[in-house]
């Protein structure tokens, strides 16, 4: 069976274009899980740099959320 390289295929820095933190900035964890458990069509609210924001939480986002989760565990 070949091996499926989906890690390299990932595209650098577009889940924080998507919820709008800064490049350099990490992403909360609590935010993370809490996108993870809502369901598709929820709307989130959090603050970025002193900022209120919503976001709806789609299919796409969820998908993101779950590779950065499971990246976060590879590291430790």
């Amino acid at each position: 069976m070949a091996q499926r390289k989906w890690i390299q295929k990932l595209d650098k820095g577009v889940l924080h274009r998507q919820l709008g933190f800064p490049e350099g900035q990490k992403i909360p964890e609590g935010l993370l899980q809490k996108i993870d458990l809502a369901n598709i069509g929820d709307k989130i609210v959090y603050t970025v740099n002193g900022k209120k924001k919503t976001i709806l939480v789609t299919r796409l986002l969820k998908q993101r959320v779950n590779a950065a989760i499971t990246l976060k565990k590879l590291r430790k």
